[in-house]
């Protein structure tokens, strides 16, 4: 990380998932470190970062927190689970673009060197096959439609600031898999699906409800791998061309709950699937071969391992 030695770095959302385990890496990096906070105190603090309460919905707080920055990572995000997509799929639109929008326009005015979005795979139309980054249609997963337009539609407006205007930001763009692992939302109303059987687990809870049939097949990727990518990516990436950060490794929800029940030794759980309940796209399988060309990207921690520490890190804190 020696690129961002000495320069002032902005994290965006430095109360949530991402942004707090970029922010314990970057720690080491010799950066002068900020990072945002609004309505949630950290999940983690240190002396050396400076913490800017601001509201990234208002353009007057996004150019007080963007001033004399170098490298913004934007972490701030409203996210949540398959229960709240399904009953209030409004929930991600209009602060989310807000927020964008108002970051992009005060990182300009104020010269930042270089951005990086984290976008999503819900970008991608259903597929049979691993998507790679030129897949994009703009046909959406049903459930997917508002969450998918919103993160392609600030995709679109990356590339406007970095190609279409003539004073170009660096703007750079990652499509990661679904995240996992410590300082993730473990609350029942918005967790997504690991972190709710991680708590289902850990909490010996019997029987232990899975929401659809466990037959979903999706890509995970464990955080600090996560971190790698977009630590690599803002160093090697120099175009808003999207990149994609996965594991290459799809495993379905099945395989999940029952490598929680081993490394739990909870032998005598006892699993019920519930098709009556929300869940989202039944397969996402995601290339990587982009990110280890031109990053060199190598992740290191296979499923059951990123969950036997996730695990342990759930149960450590109670």
């Amino acid at each position: 990380m020696d690129f961002l030695k000495d320069k002032n770095v902005l994290v965006t959302g430095g109360s949530g998932f991402v942004g707090t385990n970029l922010l314990k890496r970057l720690l080491s990096s010799k950066c002068k470190l900020y990072t945002t906070t609004h309505h949630t105190k950290p999940q983690f603090t240190d002396d050396s970062i400076k913490y800017i309460n601001a509201d990234l919905t208002n353009p007057k707080d996004c150019l007080k927190a963007t001033s004399g920055i170098d490298y913004i990572f934007m972490c701030a995000a409203n996210t949540s689970g398959a229960a709240v997509m399904e009953n209030n799929p409004l929930a991600h639109l209009t602060p989310n673009i807000l927020m964008n929008l108002s970051l992009y326009e005060a990182a300009y005015k104020n010269e930042v060197s270089k951005i990086l979005f984290i976008s999503s795979n819900t970008v991608y139309p259903v597929t049979d096959f691993p998507v790679k980054e030129d897949d994009v249609t703009n046909e959406f997963f049903h459930k997917y439609f508002i969450v998918a337009w919103m993160k392609r539609f600030t995709e679109i407006v990356s590339e406007m600031y970095s190609e279409k205007i003539k004073d170009k930001m660096n703007i750079v763009v990652v499509r990661p898999a679904n995240l996992y692992g410590e300082f993730d939302d473990y609350e029942w109303e918005t967790s997504h699906v690991i972190p709710a059987l991680v708590r289902k687990v850990a909490e010996r809870q019997n029987p232990i409800n899975v929401w659809g049939d466990g037959k979903d097949l999706k890509e995970f990727l464990y955080i600090d791998d996560f971190i790698d990518g977009i630590i690599l990516a803002m160093e090697k990436i120099n175009s808003s061309n999207p990149i994609n950060l996965s594991l290459n490794k799809p495993v379905t929800v099945k395989e999940i709950i029952n490598h929680l029940i081993d490394i739990e030794g909870y032998s005598d759980a006892e699993v019920e699937y519930d098709i009556t309940k929300p869940t989202m796209i039944p397969k996402r399988l995601i290339d990587n071969s982009q990110a280890k060309k031109l990053l060199n990207f190598n992740p290191q921690i296979d499923i059951k391992e990123g969950l036997s520490r996730t695990l342990n890190w759930y149960k450590s804190r109670k």
